[in-house]
Protein backbone atom coordinates (compact mmCIF):
# COMPACT_ATOMS: atom_id res chain seq x y z
CA UNK A 1 0.00 0.00 0.00
CA UNK A 2 1.52 2.77 -1.14
CA UNK A 3 1.24 6.89 -0.36
CA UNK A 4 -0.50 9.04 -2.15
CA UNK A 5 1.07 9.88 -4.93
CA UNK A 6 0.31 13.75 -4.94
CA UNK A 7 2.11 13.82 -1.60
CA UNK A 8 5.66 14.66 -1.96
CA UNK A 9 7.48 12.05 0.09
CA UNK A 10 10.43 12.24 2.74
CA UNK A 11 13.31 12.46 2.87
CA UNK A 12 13.16 16.18 2.27
CA UNK A 13 15.84 18.56 1.88
CA UNK A 14 17.03 21.17 4.61
CA UNK A 15 18.48 24.73 4.24
CA UNK A 16 22.03 23.30 3.55
CA UNK A 17 21.01 20.52 0.92
CA UNK A 18 21.23 17.74 3.12
CA UNK A 19 18.42 15.18 3.91
CA UNK A 20 16.00 15.71 6.70
CA UNK A 21 13.41 12.39 7.32
CA UNK A 22 10.12 14.32 8.68
CA UNK A 23 8.13 12.43 11.67
CA UNK A 24 6.40 15.03 13.24
CA UNK A 25 3.05 14.86 11.35
CA UNK A 26 1.02 15.31 14.93
CA UNK A 27 2.52 18.52 15.23
CA UNK A 28 1.66 19.57 11.73
CA UNK A 29 0.95 17.65 8.42
CA UNK A 30 1.99 19.58 4.61
CA UNK A 31 -0.62 20.94 2.87
CA UNK A 32 -1.75 18.21 0.12
CA UNK A 33 -1.75 19.80 -3.31
CA UNK A 34 -5.04 18.23 -4.04
CA UNK A 35 -6.45 20.49 -0.74
CA UNK A 36 -3.99 23.68 -2.15
CA UNK A 37 -6.06 23.12 -5.59
CA UNK A 38 -8.99 23.35 -4.04
CA UNK A 39 -8.50 26.21 -2.29
CA UNK A 40 -6.70 28.72 -5.19
CA UNK A 41 -9.80 29.75 -6.63
CA UNK A 42 -11.08 31.06 -3.20
CA UNK A 43 -8.30 32.95 -3.35
CA UNK A 44 -7.78 34.10 -6.69
CA UNK A 45 -9.03 38.17 -7.08
CA UNK A 46 -10.16 39.99 -10.30
CA UNK A 47 -8.98 37.21 -13.03
CA UNK A 48 -12.28 35.37 -11.00
CA UNK A 49 -15.28 35.64 -12.77
CA UNK A 50 -17.20 33.90 -10.18
CA UNK A 51 -15.70 36.38 -7.83
CA UNK A 52 -15.43 33.29 -5.11
CA UNK A 53 -13.48 35.46 -3.13
CA UNK A 54 -16.56 37.62 -1.89
CA UNK A 55 -17.53 37.41 1.72
CA UNK A 56 -19.84 34.23 2.13
CA UNK A 57 -22.26 36.57 4.75
CA UNK A 58 -22.98 38.67 1.38
CA UNK A 59 -26.15 38.35 -0.40
CA UNK A 60 -25.40 39.03 -3.40
CA UNK A 61 -24.42 36.55 -6.42
CA UNK A 62 -20.70 36.18 -5.46
CA UNK A 63 -21.45 35.92 -1.64
CA UNK A 64 -23.65 33.17 -2.17
CA UNK A 65 -20.90 31.15 -4.38
CA UNK A 66 -18.86 31.93 -1.29
CA UNK A 67 -20.71 30.71 0.53
CA UNK A 68 -21.75 27.41 -1.14
CA UNK A 69 -17.96 26.66 -0.91
CA UNK A 70 -18.14 27.04 3.01
CA UNK A 71 -21.50 24.60 3.20
CA UNK A 72 -19.79 22.25 1.18
CA UNK A 73 -16.98 22.21 3.32
CA UNK A 74 -18.97 21.70 6.44
CA UNK A 75 -21.02 18.99 5.18
CA UNK A 76 -17.80 17.36 4.05
CA UNK A 77 -16.25 17.84 7.80
CA UNK A 78 -19.74 16.57 9.02
CA UNK A 79 -19.04 13.32 6.74
CA UNK A 80 -15.74 12.14 8.19
CA UNK A 81 -17.23 11.95 11.76
CA UNK A 82 -20.95 11.35 11.20
CA UNK A 83 -22.37 14.68 12.19
CA UNK A 84 -25.12 16.60 10.62
CA UNK A 85 -23.59 19.80 8.72
CA UNK A 86 -25.55 22.08 10.70
CA UNK A 87 -23.66 20.89 13.82
CA UNK A 88 -20.09 22.06 12.78
CA UNK A 89 -19.19 25.33 13.58
CA UNK A 90 -16.14 27.11 11.98
CA UNK A 91 -13.23 28.05 14.33
CA UNK A 92 -9.52 28.87 13.74
CA UNK A 93 -8.44 25.85 15.05
CA UNK A 94 -8.59 23.30 17.57
CA UNK A 95 -7.34 25.38 20.93
CA UNK A 96 -10.11 27.79 19.90
CA UNK A 97 -12.31 24.62 19.26
CA UNK A 98 -11.40 23.46 22.86
CA UNK A 99 -11.88 26.87 24.77
CA UNK A 100 -15.14 27.28 22.74
CA UNK A 101 -16.27 24.08 24.28
CA UNK A 102 -15.03 24.25 27.48
CA UNK A 103 -15.31 27.20 28.50
CA UNK A 104 -18.89 28.35 26.58
CA UNK A 105 -20.22 25.18 28.09
CA UNK A 106 -19.40 26.14 31.74
CA UNK A 107 -20.84 29.59 31.56
CA UNK A 108 -23.76 28.92 29.46
CA UNK A 109 -25.28 26.55 31.70
CA UNK A 110 -23.92 27.95 35.45
CA UNK A 111 -26.04 29.86 37.30
CA UNK A 112 -24.69 32.52 40.09
CA UNK A 113 -24.21 30.97 43.53
CA UNK A 114 -24.36 27.65 42.12
CA UNK A 115 -21.49 25.51 42.21
CA UNK A 116 -20.15 23.89 39.18
CA UNK A 117 -17.61 21.40 38.50
CA UNK A 118 -15.56 19.88 35.58
CA UNK A 119 -13.67 16.32 34.91
CA UNK A 120 -10.76 16.53 33.03
CA UNK A 121 -7.48 14.40 33.08
CA UNK A 122 -3.62 15.19 33.57
CA UNK A 123 -2.33 14.31 29.97
CA UNK A 124 -4.82 16.58 28.42
CA UNK A 125 -3.68 19.08 26.00
CA UNK A 126 -2.04 22.42 26.89
CA UNK A 127 -5.15 23.95 25.56
CA UNK A 128 -7.50 22.39 27.64
CA UNK A 129 -5.78 22.25 30.45
CA UNK A 130 -5.17 26.05 30.67
CA UNK A 131 -8.63 26.77 30.01
CA UNK A 132 -9.94 24.33 33.32
CA UNK A 133 -6.68 26.19 35.40
CA UNK A 134 -8.47 29.68 33.92
CA UNK A 135 -12.27 28.43 34.64
CA UNK A 136 -11.17 27.46 38.25
CA UNK A 137 -9.98 31.15 39.09
CA UNK A 138 -13.53 32.12 38.50
CA UNK A 139 -14.85 29.82 41.51
CA UNK A 140 -15.10 26.58 38.57
CA UNK A 141 -14.10 23.18 40.64
CA UNK A 142 -12.10 20.81 38.64
CA UNK A 143 -10.62 17.54 39.31
CA UNK A 144 -7.86 16.35 37.12
CA UNK A 145 -7.78 12.39 36.82
CA UNK A 146 -3.84 10.84 36.74
CA UNK A 147 -4.27 8.51 33.85
CA UNK A 148 -3.18 4.96 34.14
CA UNK A 149 0.84 3.90 33.75
CA UNK A 150 -0.64 2.94 29.75
CA UNK A 151 -1.94 7.11 29.80
CA UNK A 152 -5.39 5.81 29.69
CA UNK A 153 -8.34 6.94 31.88
CA UNK A 154 -10.40 4.43 32.92
CA UNK A 155 -14.35 4.82 32.10
CA UNK A 156 -15.33 4.06 35.73
CA UNK A 157 -12.59 6.42 37.09
CA UNK A 158 -14.81 9.32 35.43
CA UNK A 159 -17.47 8.07 37.02
CA UNK A 160 -16.53 7.55 40.34
CA UNK A 161 -15.36 11.37 40.15
CA UNK A 162 -18.82 12.69 39.51
CA UNK A 163 -20.54 14.88 41.85
CA UNK A 164 -23.93 16.52 41.73
CA UNK A 165 -22.58 19.65 40.27
CA UNK A 166 -20.61 17.55 37.65
CA UNK A 167 -21.67 19.88 34.01
CA UNK A 168 -19.24 18.94 31.85
CA UNK A 169 -16.36 15.94 31.15
CA UNK A 170 -13.47 17.01 28.57
CA UNK A 171 -11.00 14.04 27.59
CA UNK A 172 -9.15 14.22 24.29
CA UNK A 173 -10.06 11.02 22.01
CA UNK A 174 -6.31 10.19 21.09
CA UNK A 175 -3.61 11.41 23.42
CA UNK A 176 -1.49 13.65 20.98
CA UNK A 177 2.17 12.35 22.72
CA UNK A 178 2.05 8.66 23.45
CA UNK A 179 -1.16 7.99 20.73
CA UNK A 180 -3.10 6.10 24.06
CA UNK A 181 -6.83 5.78 22.51
CA UNK A 182 -9.10 6.48 25.13
CA UNK A 183 -12.69 4.65 25.54
CA UNK A 184 -14.92 7.49 24.80
CA UNK A 185 -17.06 5.64 22.60
CA UNK A 186 -17.32 3.56 26.23
CA UNK A 187 -18.11 6.60 28.55
CA UNK A 188 -19.87 8.43 26.07
CA UNK A 189 -23.07 6.74 26.69
CA UNK A 190 -22.96 6.66 30.48
CA UNK A 191 -22.39 10.19 30.49
CA UNK A 192 -25.40 11.28 28.63
CA UNK A 193 -27.68 8.58 31.26
CA UNK A 194 -26.72 11.07 34.08
CA UNK A 195 -26.82 14.34 31.97
CA UNK A 196 -23.47 15.51 31.81
CA UNK A 197 -22.12 16.84 28.68
CA UNK A 198 -19.23 15.14 27.34
CA UNK A 199 -16.52 17.76 25.30
CA UNK A 200 -14.01 15.15 23.12
CA UNK A 201 -10.80 17.13 21.51
CA UNK A 202 -10.83 14.62 18.45
CA UNK A 203 -7.73 16.46 16.90
CA UNK A 204 -5.60 13.28 16.64
CA UNK A 205 -8.41 10.73 15.90
CA UNK A 206 -10.22 12.24 13.24
CA UNK A 207 -9.18 10.65 9.65
CA UNK A 208 -7.01 8.10 11.76
CA UNK A 209 -9.84 6.23 13.95
CA UNK A 210 -13.31 5.63 12.95
CA UNK A 211 -15.98 8.44 14.38
CA UNK A 212 -19.45 7.77 13.95
CA UNK A 213 -21.49 10.43 16.42
CA UNK A 214 -24.77 9.28 15.01
CA UNK A 215 -23.86 6.36 17.07
CA UNK A 216 -21.51 7.79 20.10
CA UNK A 217 -22.85 10.75 22.56
CA UNK A 218 -20.54 12.95 22.37
CA UNK A 219 -21.83 16.27 22.72
CA UNK A 220 -18.82 18.61 21.64
CA UNK A 221 -16.02 17.08 19.46
CA UNK A 222 -12.93 19.31 18.64
CA UNK A 223 -11.13 19.03 14.56
CA UNK A 224 -7.96 20.91 13.49
CA UNK A 225 -7.49 21.09 9.30
CA UNK A 226 -3.92 21.31 9.78
CA UNK A 227 -3.39 17.69 11.32
CA UNK A 228 -5.03 16.20 8.09
CA UNK A 229 -3.38 17.90 5.09
CA UNK A 230 -5.40 20.84 5.27
CA UNK A 231 -4.13 24.14 5.92
CA UNK A 232 -2.92 26.12 9.52
CA UNK A 233 -5.56 28.78 11.11
CA UNK A 234 -8.86 26.70 10.84
CA UNK A 235 -10.42 24.18 12.59
CA UNK A 236 -14.24 23.33 13.60
CA UNK A 237 -16.31 22.06 16.95
CA UNK A 238 -18.89 19.86 16.92
CA UNK A 239 -22.02 20.81 18.79
CA UNK A 240 -24.74 18.30 19.40
CA UNK A 241 -28.23 19.85 18.35
CA UNK A 242 -30.20 17.05 19.75
CA UNK A 243 -30.10 16.75 22.85
CA UNK A 244 -28.87 20.31 22.47
CA UNK A 245 -25.71 21.53 23.56
CA UNK A 246 -25.45 24.83 24.22
CA UNK A 247 -22.36 27.31 24.65
CA UNK A 248 -22.16 30.87 25.84
CA UNK A 249 -19.62 32.58 22.71
CA UNK A 250 -16.52 33.52 23.24
CA UNK A 251 -16.26 36.38 20.46
CA UNK A 252 -18.95 38.24 20.15
CA UNK A 253 -19.81 40.39 17.22
CA UNK A 254 -21.89 39.91 14.07
CA UNK A 255 -23.53 36.65 15.39
CA UNK A 256 -21.80 34.54 12.37
CA UNK A 257 -22.12 30.48 12.91
CA UNK A 258 -25.86 30.08 14.18
CA UNK A 259 -24.03 32.89 17.23
CA UNK A 260 -21.70 30.91 18.44
CA UNK A 261 -18.25 32.09 16.44
CA UNK A 262 -18.50 35.99 14.98
CA UNK A 263 -16.15 36.87 12.27
CA UNK A 264 -16.21 36.81 8.75
CA UNK A 265 -15.08 33.53 7.60
CA UNK A 266 -12.04 32.57 5.82
CA UNK A 267 -13.71 31.29 2.75
CA UNK A 268 -10.24 29.43 1.68
CA UNK A 269 -9.06 28.04 4.32
CA UNK A 270 -12.26 26.19 5.21
CA UNK A 271 -12.73 25.04 1.50
CA UNK A 272 -9.45 23.89 2.16
CA UNK A 273 -10.58 22.03 5.31
CA UNK A 274 -12.98 20.47 3.68
CA UNK A 275 -10.80 18.81 0.91
CA UNK A 276 -8.58 17.52 3.42
CA UNK A 277 -11.40 15.74 5.04
CA UNK A 278 -13.14 14.62 2.50
CA UNK A 279 -9.48 12.96 0.68
CA UNK A 280 -9.24 11.53 4.57
CA UNK A 281 -12.95 10.14 4.49
CA UNK A 282 -11.63 8.48 1.16
CA UNK A 283 -8.29 7.23 2.07
CA UNK A 284 -8.40 6.58 5.93
CA UNK A 285 -9.08 2.44 5.48
CA UNK A 286 -5.77 2.17 3.64
CA UNK A 287 -3.63 4.55 5.33
CA UNK A 288 -4.17 3.69 8.90
CA UNK A 289 -3.04 -0.23 8.42
CA UNK A 290 -0.20 0.81 6.21
CA UNK A 291 0.82 3.43 9.14
CA UNK A 292 0.22 0.97 11.63
CA UNK A 293 2.49 -1.31 10.13
CA UNK A 294 5.33 1.46 9.94
CA UNK A 295 4.99 2.07 13.20
CA UNK A 296 5.64 -1.22 14.42
CA UNK A 297 8.55 -1.39 11.90
CA UNK A 298 10.25 1.22 13.78
CA UNK A 299 9.49 0.17 17.00
CA UNK A 300 11.07 -3.57 16.20
CA UNK A 301 14.03 -2.01 14.97
CA UNK A 302 14.53 0.13 18.09
CA UNK A 303 13.41 -2.11 20.78
CA UNK A 304 16.41 -4.27 20.08
CA UNK A 305 18.51 -1.48 22.27
CA UNK A 306 18.30 -2.14 25.82
CA UNK A 307 16.89 -0.24 27.93
CA UNK A 308 14.32 1.42 25.83
CA UNK A 309 10.39 2.12 27.12
CA UNK A 310 7.39 2.73 24.50
CA UNK A 311 5.46 4.86 26.17
CA UNK A 312 1.67 4.61 25.88
CA UNK A 313 -0.39 1.21 25.35
CA UNK A 314 2.16 -1.93 25.25
CA UNK A 315 -1.21 -3.41 22.73
CA UNK A 316 -0.77 -2.02 19.17
CA UNK A 317 -4.01 -1.89 19.20
CA UNK A 318 -4.51 0.47 22.00
CA UNK A 319 -2.39 3.11 20.09
CA UNK A 320 -3.27 5.62 17.51
CA UNK A 321 -1.42 4.08 14.08
CA UNK A 322 0.59 7.14 13.34
CA UNK A 323 2.35 7.76 17.19
CA UNK A 324 5.23 6.19 18.46
CA UNK A 325 6.45 7.77 22.11
CA UNK A 326 9.92 6.41 23.51
CA UNK A 327 12.03 7.08 26.04
CA UNK A 328 15.68 5.73 26.34
CA UNK A 329 17.65 5.43 29.63
CA UNK A 330 21.21 6.28 29.81
CA UNK A 331 20.62 9.20 27.42
CA UNK A 332 20.27 13.13 28.12
CA UNK A 333 17.43 13.91 26.06
CA UNK A 334 18.48 17.33 24.96
CA UNK A 335 21.89 15.94 23.23
CA UNK A 336 19.90 13.48 22.02
CA UNK A 337 18.04 15.70 20.01
CA UNK A 338 21.05 17.24 18.88
CA UNK A 339 22.29 14.44 17.57
CA UNK A 340 19.86 13.60 14.82
CA UNK A 341 19.76 16.60 13.11
CA UNK A 342 18.71 14.76 10.16
CA UNK A 343 15.52 13.76 11.61
CA UNK A 344 12.50 15.83 12.59
CA UNK A 345 11.20 14.38 15.85
CA UNK A 346 9.32 15.71 18.82
CA UNK A 347 10.33 15.30 22.57
CA UNK A 348 6.36 16.16 22.96
CA UNK A 349 3.55 18.44 21.94
CA UNK A 350 4.70 21.47 19.35
CA UNK A 351 2.51 23.80 21.93
CA UNK A 352 4.55 23.00 24.86
CA UNK A 353 7.77 22.92 23.22
CA UNK A 354 8.33 26.98 24.77
CA UNK A 355 9.27 24.84 28.21
CA UNK A 356 12.12 23.31 28.31
CA UNK A 357 10.83 20.69 31.17
CA UNK A 358 10.40 17.29 30.23
CA UNK A 359 6.96 16.11 28.93
CA UNK A 360 3.93 16.93 31.49
CA UNK A 361 2.12 13.89 29.99
CA UNK A 362 5.49 11.30 30.52
CA UNK A 363 5.62 12.22 33.87
CA UNK A 364 1.47 11.85 34.57
CA UNK A 365 2.05 8.23 33.62
CA UNK A 366 4.66 7.90 36.42
CA UNK A 367 8.00 8.56 34.35
CA UNK A 368 10.67 10.11 36.12
CA UNK A 369 12.37 13.69 34.86
CA UNK A 370 15.26 12.19 33.18
CA UNK A 371 13.30 9.26 31.09
CA UNK A 372 10.41 11.86 30.44
CA UNK A 373 12.97 14.63 29.17
CA UNK A 374 15.10 11.63 27.13
CA UNK A 375 11.73 10.80 25.01
CA UNK A 376 11.23 11.55 21.23
CA UNK A 377 7.85 11.44 19.54
CA UNK A 378 7.67 9.39 16.47
CA UNK A 379 4.39 10.57 14.37
CA UNK A 380 4.21 9.07 10.58
CA UNK A 381 2.16 10.40 7.65
CA UNK A 382 1.38 10.17 4.37
CA UNK A 383 5.10 10.52 3.31
CA UNK A 384 6.08 7.88 5.73
CA UNK A 385 7.73 4.83 3.82
CA UNK A 386 9.73 1.59 5.10
CA UNK A 387 12.85 2.88 3.46
CA UNK A 388 12.87 5.89 5.74
CA UNK A 389 11.78 4.60 8.25
CA UNK A 390 14.51 2.20 8.44
CA UNK A 391 17.27 4.75 8.27
CA UNK A 392 15.26 7.06 11.16
CA UNK A 393 15.67 3.78 13.34
CA UNK A 394 19.67 3.55 11.98
CA UNK A 395 20.46 6.74 13.11
CA UNK A 396 18.34 6.88 16.52
CA UNK A 397 20.16 3.12 17.36
CA UNK A 398 23.77 4.79 16.01
CA UNK A 399 23.13 7.98 18.16
CA UNK A 400 21.81 6.32 21.40
CA UNK A 401 24.87 4.14 21.46
CA UNK A 402 27.06 7.01 20.85
CA UNK A 403 25.98 8.81 23.76
CA UNK A 404 25.55 5.70 25.91
CA UNK A 405 29.61 5.27 25.46
CA UNK A 406 30.36 8.71 26.40
CA UNK A 407 27.96 8.63 29.59
CA UNK A 408 29.61 8.17 32.83
CA UNK A 409 25.99 7.20 34.17
CA UNK A 410 25.29 4.28 31.75
CA UNK A 411 26.43 0.78 32.44
CA UNK A 412 25.70 -1.94 30.10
Amino acid sequence: MNSPASVVLSPLPDDAGNAIIYLDYAATTPLDPRVLEAMLPYLQGADDPALRWANPASTHGPGLRAREGVERARAQVAALIGAEPREIIWTSGATESNNLAIKGAIEFNRAPGRPIHIITSRAEHKCVLDSCRYLETQGVAVTYLKPGADGRVMPQQVLDAITPDTALVSLMWVNNEIGAVQAVTELAPRLRERGIQFHVDAVQAAGKLAINLQDTPIDLLSVSAHKLYGPKGVGALFVRRWPRARLAPQMHGGGHEQGMRSGTLATHQIVGMGAAFALAAREWTIEMPRLTALRERLWDRLRGLPEVLRNGPQDPSACAPHILNISFAGVDGESLRAALPSLAVSSGSACSSATAEPSYVLRALGRGDALADASLRFSLGRGSDADTIDCAAGQVVDSVQRLRELSPLWTP
